[in-house]
């Protein structure tokens, strides 16, 4: 049996956390040299580069990003069996890994997420931002336990996945008071020509609120488009321009963030999918996420998964 060196590990480790040998010899108190050893005695022994050089930085390899992961985990757990040895307690906590589509409202996200702090067992959330591109991959080799997006799996991305519907929600127009006190009057011919914050053209939200502005007749001017829908509220709440939010969440950011309703899209709606790789998810945290989405979105649908010949449609 091969046998992996944990001191080798433990350098790696540190080093994928700090982005550079020379910060995490300075905190660890140990030479260049030494640690610089350690990483290539691991790279020799696991056959694969674990960095690659960005500048003066050392970035991880797509290998590398994938030893970080079993690295935070081992270490995770080596933290864990020390404090039971030593009394300091008894419970351990299950790890949830979810991955969330980065074009997802964040205030819609901790809305869902409510129930999981709440659970009788001990829960380690884990929240990894990114697209569907970059999630799924690492679904379909359980890094994650549920992603969850505004789409069903994209076809394009081979991998075997479920979609279940969680629900649907109204889109509301907010803005800073100023702005918005301009623009209520004669609503939602007041958007024409108004400044407008909107994400990015290869999302099903933007899809959603071109149609509404084409339904409507109204062309507004479009300042700034955002991959990033936390960026994409702050430049609303500097005053830059109007911009949407999920209804579920309206209330909240006009009471707390000094927001104004400009109005409501009318029929414009909006989705919420999980994906997973089982039809049914199991995980405690994904089955309590997953049942307070389809009640704060007032929606309940089944399980489906892409058959061969409709994803050759798609």
């Amino acid at each position: 049996m091969d046998w992996l060196n944990y001191h080798h590990l433990f350098y790696f480790w540190n080093v994928a956390r700090d982005g550079s040998i020379a910060a995490t010899c300075r905190r660890l108190l140990v030479s260049p040299a030494t640690v610089s050893a350690q990483l290539r005695e691991l790279e020799d022994a696991l056959g694969e580069k674990l960095f690659r050089r960005v500048g003066r930085n050392l970035a991880l390899t797509p290998f590398g990003q994938l030893a970080a992961r079993y690295a935070d985990e081992i270490f995770r757990l080596g933290q864990e069996f020390q404090d039971i040895a030593k009394g300091r307690t008894l419970e351990t906590s299950l790890r949830f890994r979810l991955g969330i589509d980065d074009v997802l409202p964040k205030r819609l996200i901790v809305r869902v997420l409510e129930p999981v702090f709440r659970l009788p067992q001990a829960i380690r959330l884990e929240c990894i931002e990114g697209t569907q591109a970059q999630l799924l991959p690492q679904l379909a080799v359980h890094d994650l336990d549920l992603v969850l997006s505004d789409a069903p799996a994209d076809p394009s991305i081979k991998i075997r996945a479920f979609a279940q519907l969680l629900g649907e929600y109204g889109l509301t127009i907010c803005a800073a008071p100023a702005l918005a006190r301009t623009m209520r009057r004669d609503f939602p011919g007041s958007l024409d020509g108004a400044p407008a914050l909107l994400p990015t053209s290869n999302t099903s939200l933007r899809r959603t609120i071109d149609e509404w502005f084409e339904s409507v007749g109204v062309r507004p001017r479009v300042v700034a488009e955002f991959e990033d829908a936390a960026l994409l509220n702050a430049c609303g709440h500097r005053g830059v321009g109007f911009f949407a939010v999920p209804d579920v969440a309206a209330q909240e950011i006009t009471s707390r963030k000094g927001l104004q309703v400009v109005g409501q899209m009318g029929e414009a709606r909006e989705r919420l999918y999980a994906i997973s790789v089982e039809r049914r998810v199991r995980h405690p945290a994904a089955v309590a996420l997953v049942d307070n989405a389809t009640t704060v979105l007032g929606s309940q649908r089944t399980p489906r998964r892409l058959s061969r010949k409709k994803r050759k449609r798609a």
